[in-house]
């Protein structure tokens, strides 16, 4: 056992010195630490970084920089940030965890309209995870998906059929993305898609992502019946790319939470939607 008290023993060898964070950590694990912190917390300052990654500002730069390429985060002036802007979508992590209850109150109520026997097409939103989680309770379904974690949570319920829409996979959204994804989706026909989408203004959809745009287009157009699912925080939103006009969808559902002028366009534009009740439960 160390001695912990008394005069050191001159003739010991000194101590190595404590590793600092930057020797303990080579750069893809102080990439993970970053990415985990930003979506854990929401935005992470540069200097907050520096004092505990024991690393440079031009290191967390670099870092942060690896990280905006590859879709974990966005930077802004002094740190970065999860949230999403017209340009960025947010990590598929950090999606999950927000609005969960509006969401889960949505796939409820879109559960009823997923017939047992039916195709059923599901993007890789994370709106519409939680009616992939709630169909293996309904009996037999095939499911068309391109979301990864669609085809991990129904990979082993012996009444779900998988078809897994392959392609270029993006780590950011856990999803294949890209124009061999769309092929391969334009090849079915399915009774209904359940899809979602990063932002509504105007009458029309929007996402930050041409490849997931190119995507979802496809599935659309695959499916016989269109479901959007949709939040409130979606509505007034603002992103790159259009995806399609409400009007193309034929229900939109929403959460009671949606504000009375968004109802009231949605009624002007002759747009059929449905609002969810948090906390309703559906047979």
């Amino acid at each position: 056992m160390a001695d912990t008290g008394g005069t050191p023993d001159a003739s010991a060898p000194a101590a190595a010195p404590a590793p600092t964070p930057e020797t303990k950590l080579g750069p893809k694990d102080r990439r993970k630490r970053i990415a985990d912190r930003v979506l854990a917390e929401g935005q992470v300052s540069i200097e907050d970084l520096v004092q505990e990654l024991g690393v440079s500002q031009m290191t967390v730069h670099r870092d942060l920089d690896s990280l905006e390429h590859q879709g974990w985060l966005r930077k802004v002036r002094g740190g970065a940030t999860a949230a999403p802007n017209a340009l960025f979508e947010s990590n598929a992590r950090w999606r999950g965890n927000e609005q969960v209850a509006a969401k889960e109150a949505i796939c409820a109520a879109a559960l009823a309209i997923a017939e047992p026997g039916q195709a059923v097409i599901i993007d890789d939103s994370s709106t519409a995870l939680p009616l992939a989680r709630s169909l293996a309770s309904r009996g037999a379904y095939t499911v068309i998906t391109n979301s990864l974690q669609v085809i991990n949570e129904l990979a082993e319920e012996p009444d779900i059929r998988v078809i897994a829409l392959g392609g270029e996979y993006h780590a950011a959204f856990n999803a294949f993305l890209g124009m061999s994804t769309a092929d391969i989706a334009r090849s079915f026909r399915a009774d209904v898609a359940f899809l979602s989408t990063s932002a509504v203004d105007n009458g029309h959809c929007y996402h930050q992502a041409q490849e997931n745009v190119l995507v979802k287009r496809a599935l659309m157009a695959a499916a016989r019946r269109k479901v959007l699912l949709v939040d409130h925080s979606k509505f007034g939103r603002q992103a790159l790319y259009s995806l399609a006009p409400l009007a193309d969808f034929d229900l939109v559902i929403s959460d009671e939470q949606l504000p009375q002028e968004e109802r009231d366009a949605l009624q002007s534009l002759g747009v059929r939607y449905e609002l969810a009740a948090e906390g309703a439960h559906r047979a």
